[in-house]
């Protein structure tokens, strides 16, 4: 069996048909041309077309999902598919400031074996393993600071509601 489209399954979570969904991108849209209609929403979900970047984003704002961005960016996007990281969303601040408060102890040790090796301008053979794990420790940070991000964008939108 064909495992569900992910804006599909997002908006049978929510409850929510597919003329709401039409219907609150309009007024999102503010009266603005949306290409997002119910038939296109009909073949976005049935994976017979693409679905564009301005589609996602109205989505993300009807679902009140921002993590769906990024879902898209990473999954869909061929650019983003090299360079952004998957932010694993979480609900839970609390978690997400742990991992913020773990991964920034990890690279504050390390900071002056990243000097260390960044004064010269070039990365040797005994340094490139220190530098790499560095390295690590910032991706998390970014996609930690992207977890922020989205959880604050995501309680801004529950309290507009």
């Amino acid at each position: 069996m064909k495992k569900k489209n992910i804006y599909r399954k997002i908006r049978e979570d929510l409850h929510i048909s597919r003329d709401g969904v039409a219907r609150k991108i309009v007024s999102i849209e503010d009266g603005k041309y949306s290409s997002l209609d119910y038939n296109r929403l009909v073949k976005i979900e049935d994976d017979s077309v693409r679905i564009f970047p301005d589609d996602v984003v109205a989505l993300s704002k009807v679902y009140c999902k921002p993590e769906l961005r990024n879902y898209y960016c990473c999954n869909e996007c061929e650019i983003g598919k090299i360079d952004t990281p998957e932010v694993t969303f979480k609900d839970n601040i609390h978690e997400i400031l742990v991992n913020m408060v773990v991964s920034l102890e990890a690279v504050n040790k390390k900071k002056s074996r990243l000097m260390e090796i960044l004064v010269d301008g070039k990365i040797d053979s005994s340094e490139v393993e220190d530098f790499n794990q560095i390295q690590q420790e910032l991706e998390k940070i970014s996609i930690t600071i992207e977890a922020i991000s989205l959880w604050c964008e995501k309680m801004k939108n529950k309290n507009n509601e």
